[in-house]
């Protein structure tokens, strides 16, 4: 056991300025999420962290060598901000980086570690995204994040450690040593089908480095963007904005909005407060999904695909992906690749719809339209449970 606290038993769940807003942050931009967040019934669902990213600060550190903020975006100060987070059950969040200047060219935390890491808990921060731009030559990066890490233990004030170091150095193997407790595992999304399924995708092998207090983290979400704002790029269909919701649940991966909350359409708030989803993510077992019945390391044709992640009870999420855009087509998931007796009954509950599936023996199936996912629970039944028999269609056996 290490000596961090835990304060990411599960997925850490929030809000990211960057994606829609990038440098467009202002103090009433904040405190509008926080009271959406009450208000639309984000908080109950769970997202609790509220996270300004780069150009909150300003140009330069003060005459004692501290960071400080823009006050034309906070002129009433980052502490009073923290404060009002706080007044709304919500927790704050802050952003700065590794090397000598920000992503965006603001001041960065090389060198001055342990005076911003007191910094920030003094200004009441409960969250600290820790970026890779500006690195010094020379510098190991993994040492970089082990010094903040270190440093906002010594603080006393437990603040989440989110280290944003891209992949370039695997940090899904150091990075619970860094004293992280997520850690981004490729360079940034955008707002296009092909780039969420390329970075998903790069999740696969990285299970075993999963679990409470350390989460691999395939970048923020960009559900309900529809290609506007920073990190735009075309946009998505509603139903492919499920399809990444419930990649990033089955990931076990933190789960940070990047949209406009302020503007979610109605289909944004379905996906992103889903309570079955959310549930799969917020499992306490901490086990991050995989894919079964194909070799995951290696998604080359692998258009249909079926993933199932265990769960604290006794249960199984099974996942039914459809990454193909021109047809549908009928999965199965056989209990022998969920290590699941084959006659042992097994209720099956549709987690998008709440609606119970039936009972059943050796499998189920599901049909699942292009570009979309069907997600069930699947939990074992006493043995006398009565079992809806079913017929595999041959067209679901194909590659199952």
């Amino acid at each position: 056991m290490d000596c961090r606290s835990i304060i990411a038993p599960t997925p850490p769940m929030g809000w990211n300025s960057w994606n829609t807003f990038g440098e467009n942050i202002d103090e009433k931009l904040v405190k509008d999420v926080a009271n959406i967040f009450v208000r639309d019934g984000y908080k109950d669902a769970g997202y609790e962290y509220v996270v300004i990213d780069d150009l909150w600060e300003a140009d330069e550190r003060t005459a004692d060598g501290k960071l400080t903020w823009d006050t034309d975006k906070f002129p009433s100060g980052i502490p009073a901000l923290a404060d009002y987070i706080h007044s709304k059950g919500l927790k704050f969040g802050i952003y700065s980086c590794s090397g000598i200047r920000t992503c965006a060219g603001k001041p960065a935390s090389y060198g001055y570690e342990e005076v911003d890491a007191q910094t920030f808990a003094e200004w009441g921060v409960d969250f600290l995204k820790y970026d890779y731009c500006y690195k010094p030559m020379g510098v190991s990066g993994p040492e970089l994040y082990r010094k903040m890490g270190q440093a906002l233990r010594a603080t006393g004030r437990p603040i989440l450690f989110s280290a944003c170091e891209w992949g370039h150095n695997n940090p899904a193997t150091w990075g619970r040593f860094a004293g992280a407790h997520m850690w981004r595992t490729t360079g940034d999304i955008v707002d296009s089908w092909d780039s969420m399924l390329n970075i998903a995708e790069k999740q696969a092998g990285l299970e075993v480095y999963a679990g409470p207090n350390a989460w691999n983290d395939p970048d923020m979400l960009v559900v309900g963007m529809y290609g506007r704002g920073n990190a735009a790029d075309g946009g998505m269909s509603d139903t492919e904005y499920k399809v990444h919701f419930a990649l990033w649940c089955m990931l076990a991966s933190p789960l940070m909005i990047g949209c406009d909350v302020r503007k979610a359409t109605v289909a944004t708030k379905q996906i992103l407060l889903n309570p079955g989803f959310i549930s799969v993510n917020q499992d306490p077992l901490g086990v991050q999904g995989r894919g079964i019945g194909y070799n995951d390391k290696d998604w080359e044709g692998q258009d249909f695909q079926v993933w199932s992640k265990p769960l604290s009870d006794g249960s199984i999420a099974v996942a039914f992906f459809n990454f193909n855009g021109d047809r549908a087509r009928t999965m199965v998931a056989p209990w022998a690749a969920l290590a699941i007796h084959d006659h042992r009954p097994c209720h099956v509950l549709d987690l998008w719809t709440a609606q119970e599936v039936g009972t059943f023996d050796r499998y189920v199936e599901a049909h699942v339209q292009p570009h979309d996912v069907v997600m069930y629970k699947v939990t074992p039944a006493p043995s006398d449970a009565k079992i809806q028999h079913q017929r595999v269609r041959k067209a679901g056996c194909d590659g199952c």
